[in-house]
């Protein structure tokens, strides 16, 4: 959702008539705010789909609960499905929201500094270098999922340094941003698989379900972990938010209203870099969520820059339905979400670069 504080209107105008199209005015306690009317009803959808996702995901699995039954145990009312609810599958449910909407926010902060929507943390290395640390901490005996979102960080900001450090000449390419990071993540990918010959079978298997973006298996212990990170984040995220409105403007017109494009971008991907690779740690790299997210959110609200609040509903969805359709749709057998967000997120990819092929081209081959 994108707001803005309320412009003075002109001598002889009224505020309504400043107001630029598309946006209405939301007045709170004295304070004026533009809200951008498509976002409002976007973000307002978003959150109805995620209720039912949410209430779908807690009714189906082995067993089937009765949404009433579901409703009062959530509630901690008396319910026959309290265990099965409360037990077995909301504390994987709160894991995958909090880890979409990393993954989300995290996507949409990468893709407005880099101007390409091909710049996600899955794309450019970050997951990687998340992945290789991690995997690197379970061949050496660190199996705790309560320290691997920390862990995962100390990779994803070296792998994002890295990055931008190279990426650097006198100024942030968006190409060459994305063509480095992609030779970074190739690296970190075989630095990660050195990791798995080294370690004991048994971790290297556990190594490698973590790899392909899985929730099973994670509990209250991890969705509390993630939360409490998150939260402490929200300050810098609601900065960012208003931050990356400067930066979708074009340099010269940035510069010219006083934007420090440097520091801002720096932050914004400081930002990013730290979401993805928590929500990595909790669950592995979950390709291509931080892919798709902020892109569906910016063509249904039809904005000039990715809105984060969206783009974090759509990552919390899409998860969602991807472990739902990973715990049922071979069940007995449950399938990691990382499967799942692939066979969508790999397609888009592909469109993606075809489509900007054709522009490039004008359209021929």
């Amino acid at each position: 959702m994108t707001t803005a504080t309320a412009p003075r209107a002109p001598e002889g105008r009224t505020a309504d008539s400043a107001r630029p199209a598309g946006y209405g005015l939301l007045r709170v306690r004295g304070a004026s705010f533009l809200v951008h009317r498509r976002s409002a009803v976007v973000a307002a959808s978003l959150a109805l789909l995620l209720a039912a996702a949410c209430l779908t995901y807690l009714c189906l699995g082995e067993t089937v609960a009765a949404p009433g039954e579901v409703v009062r145990a959530v509630l901690g009312l008396p319910s026959s499905e309290t265990f099965v609810v409360n037990v077995l599958r909301l504390p994987r449910l709160v894991v995958g929201l909090l880890v979409g909407a990393a993954f989300g926010v995290a996507g949409a902060l990468i893709q407005t500094v880099a101007r390409n929507p091909l710049a996600s943390p899955d794309i450019i290395g970050i997951s990687q270098g998340a992945s290789a640390v991690t995997v690197g901490a379970l061949t050496y005996g660190v199996t705790s999922y309560a320290v691997l979102p920390y862990v995962s960080v100390a990779g994803g900001m070296a792998a994002a340094v890295l990055v931008y450090v190279f990426a650097w000449r006198g100024g942030l390419h968006a190409g060459r941003f994305v063509l480095i990071g992609i030779g970074f993540a190739i690296a970190l990918r075989s630095v990660t698989q050195l990791f798995l010959t080294e370690g004991e079978y048994l971790v290297a298997q556990q190594a490698q379900v973590w790899m392909t973006g899985s929730l099973n298996g994670r509990g209250w212990g991890e969705a509390a972990a993630l939360g409490w990170t998150l939260l402490a984040l929200l300050p810098l995220v609601l900065w960012a938010a208003r931050a990356q409105r400067g930066v979708s403007l074009d340099d010269d017109t940035a510069t010219a209203l006083g934007t420090r494009l440097g520091r801002t971008r720096l932050g914004l991907v400081f930002v990013g870099v730290v979401l993805a690779s928590v929500a990595t740690g909790v669950a592995g790299p979950v390709d291509f969520v931080a892919l798709l997210a902020p892109q569906v959110a910016r063509r249904t609200t039809r904005t000039a820059q990715i809105p984060l609040l969206c783009s974090a509903l759509m990552g919390a969805l899409i998860v969602v339905l991807g472990d739902l359709l990973a715990r049922t749709l071979f069940s007995p057998v449950e399938l990691p979400v990382g499967v799942l967000t692939a066979a969508v997120g790999a397609p888009y990819l592909i469109w993606l670069i075809v489509k900007d092929r054709g522009v490039r081209t004008g359209g021929k081959a």
